[in-house]
């Protein structure tokens, strides 16, 4: 989650669907490793070290769809 950030401009998100898929790898079921990365989602939310939004508007917690952020801003 943390390389897929960085890889991206500061201000960037990325959907955690994405994650899943690079969890999962090339011949990976993503869906499978959902739960895995909205635990550690909530972890790092915890942590201070990413951030939650949709459509524009930050979120607190994970509630429906979401995007993921860098933390600290």
């Amino acid at each position: 989650m943390l390389a897929l950030l960085a890889a991206r401009a500061e201000d960037a998100t990325v959907c955690p669907s994405e994650v899943a898929r690079t969890v999962a790898g090339p011949a990976g079921e993503w869906r499978e490793a959902m739960p895995e990365v909205h635990a550690a989602v909530d972890q790092m939310v915890s942590d201070g070290l990413v951030r939650l939004s949709w459509k524009g508007g930050r979120l607190s917690v994970r509630a429906g769809p979401y995007r993921i952020g860098r933390g600290g801003g």
